[in-house]
């Protein structure tokens, strides 16, 4: 196979980890990469009329908190559905909402729980949604729970865009090594909601149970998510497409000036010149 002479770029391609490499410069931002895959829920027609989702169509009940994660379910490794347990029993009237995604996976997932002494109904599942729906009824949750070993990517920015908050985990000893892990940091950085950034298992534990017992904080968090949605760069598409711009300028200018590749760090002080 024969490969192109000049360098190669490359932009949202992969998370995963690669032995083999023939891409010569890869676009990230500074905590990790950029957060959409472009791969849809479904392949789903979207209905032209819209429903408004309630909880009852989803059997959730309708005075919990709701936690939900609508990653898939080999996502969930043991800590973190232990992690998740721990936080059900801090929040008696919490309830877990997760996909059947597979299907096959449901059984296991509930029999942990069980196992662990969690009471029946306390995790509820639903099917994969359509697009727009799955994007929907994000707003039915009360908090998002990420999966720290391989964070939700798209499915982070869907929630987000809900105007759910969502808590991660990052911790560079042990689940922060990959760039899979260190996605919804970035998204959360981005947004301006640090805070809900766990540093351990037990700051992952105490934020996520502190949303779930404390009314008016959760109303406040949600309120900053909502409004960030709108303020904050992490949905603007334009500065998003003028930063790439700014990125392809200096990196032709090295390849013009005959210079080596190396990182850019910050573009902004160069948007006057260009």
């Amino acid at each position: 196979m024969s490969l192109p002479v000049q360098p190669i770029l490359q932009t949202m391609a992969q998370t995963g980890l690669s032995h083999s490499c023939i891409n010569d410069v890869v676009i990230q931002n500074g905590v990790t990469t950029n957060q959409t895959n472009n791969k849809a829920a479904t392949g789903e027609e979207i209905p032209q009329n819209i429903i408004i989702s309630a909880r009852s169509q989803y059997g959730l009940p309708e005075d919990a908190v709701i936690y939900c994660n609508f990653n898939q379910l080999y996502k969930i490794d043991p800590q973190t559905l232990h992690m998740w347990i721990e936080i059900l029993k801090q929040v008696p009237d919490g309830v877990l909402w997760l996909l059947r995604f597979p299907a096959v996976g449901e059984t296991n997932v509930l029999q942990t729980a069980a196992n662990a002494g969690l009471s029946p109904g306390r995790i509820i599942f639903s099917p994969v949604a359509p697009k727009e729906e799955h994007v929907r009824r994000g707003q039915l949750a009360d908090v998002c729970l990420d999966t720290p070993l391989c964070n939700g990517h798209t499915t982070g920015m869907d929630v987000l865009w809900a105007g759910t908050p969502m808590v991660t985990l990052l911790d560079f000893g042990t689940v922060g090594e990959t760039l899979a892990s260190r996605v919804a940091s970035s998204q959360l950085n981005t947004l301006g909601c640090p805070e809900l950034i766990a540093k351990t298992s037990e700051d992952y534990i105490r934020i996520a149970s502190k949303l779930g017992t404390d009314k008016a904080h959760l109303q406040a968090m949600r309120a900053k998510v909502w409004k960030a949605r709108l303020t904050s760069p992490l949905f603007n598409c334009k500065t998003y497409a003028r930063n790439m711009e700014l990125l392809y300028r200096k990196m032709w200018q090295k390849y013009v000036n005959g210079e080596e590749a190396s990182h850019i760090v910050d573009t902004s002080r160069h948007r006057k010149a260009l």
